[in-house]
């Protein structure tokens, strides 16, 4: 008796392979791959319920689309993103705050969360996405690395060069106090 697993006269089905092999576009943790629109069933005829239901939604009047548009849609529409206000974000007088940067990495904590800049790619994090933020000298060099780390395992290292390494110790204690001030470990 020969048993199989799996019959040959069935192919197996199984979900289809996504990511950068399949779509340029993809970059994993940024970006979700791409899905396709299912297709409506053509073979569906609208009844006469679902005709009159349509008719009822469909406005008397058309309105004109700038009229429709709301503020907060006037500044997307400007091309320029949206900022929240100032005040808002405002730390508290005497919060500590840590910067560095050099020609083509910046890095910043705030209250705010952690911002990494590198040449014109920006990645910012809430003190609530972060799972630790790592520190490394060079041993030999001017070289700083500020990794985050982020809890589904992914990290983001960025490298400032320093004007000296007397500026390593300096740095440390000054993220070491926002760390202190605004990151909750679990």
């Amino acid at each position: 008796m020969d048993q199989r697993i799996g019959s040959s006269s069935q192919p197996l089905k199984g979900e289809p392979v996504k990511g950068a092999g399949f779509d340029p576009a993809f970059i994993p943790g940024i970006t979700a791959p791409a899905t396709e629109p299912e297709p409506e069933p053509s073979d569906a005829k609208p009844t006469a319920e679902t005709e009159a239901d349509a008719e009822d939604a469909k406005p008397a009047t058309p309105e004109p689309a700038e009229a429709s548009a709301g503020p907060a849609s006037a500044d997307s529409a400007d091309g320029g993103p949206e900022k929240e206000p100032e005040e808002e974000s405002a730390p508290e007088d005497g919060a500590p705050v840590f910067e560095a940067s050099d020609r083509r990495a910046r890095f910043a904590a705030d209250h705010r969360g952690v911002r990494l800049r590198l040449d014109e790619e920006d990645c910012e994090f809430h003190w609530d996405e972060i799972a630790a933020v790592e520190t490394e000298s060079a041993r030999f060099g001017k070289r700083f690395t500020i990794t985050v780390h982020t809890p589904d395992r992914r990290w983001y290292p960025i490298e400032i060069e320093a004007t000296s390494r007397s500026r390593f110790k300096e740095w440390e204690s000054q993220l070491d106090a926002v760390l202190d001030a605004y990151f909750e470990e679990a």
